[in-house]
């Protein structure tokens, strides 16, 4: 098992989550981060501290359809093992419903 980052993510990216991960299993996008489901050691301290509630083990059905997207951009987004300074506007995204045609396919920069 796993656990996996999902839609409420997107446009918001908080990274509160990658402080807390011992083995630094976060991977970062323009305006999302991914979980590694290969490094990833089922610990879940990642998703209480997530502000936007957007992690879920992988046994949840809230996460099926975001376990691809988490494995397929993890094999190409940068690994982040720091928080970093959210989106100026995140808290305006963060409770907002049907952001997957938002994701950017844009690893992060910087």
């Amino acid at each position: 098992m796993t656990y996996v980052v999902t839609e409420n993510c997107i446009r918001c990216k908080f990274m509160d989550c990658v402080e807390v991960c011992p083995v630094d299993c976060f991977y970062a996008g323009e305006n999302f981060l991914v979980i590694n489901p290969d490094e990833c050691i089922d610990c879940g301290v990642c998703e209480p501290e997530c502000p936007a509630e957007a992690i879920f083990p992988d046994s949840d059905d809230r996460a099926t359809a975001w376990a691809e997207i988490n494995t397929k951009y993890a094999a190409q987004w940068p690994n982040i093992t720091r928080k970093g300074t959210p989106p100026a506007d995140a808290e305006d995204w963060k409770d907002r419903p049907d952001k997957t045609a938002l994701l950017s396919p844009n690893p992060h920069e910087g």
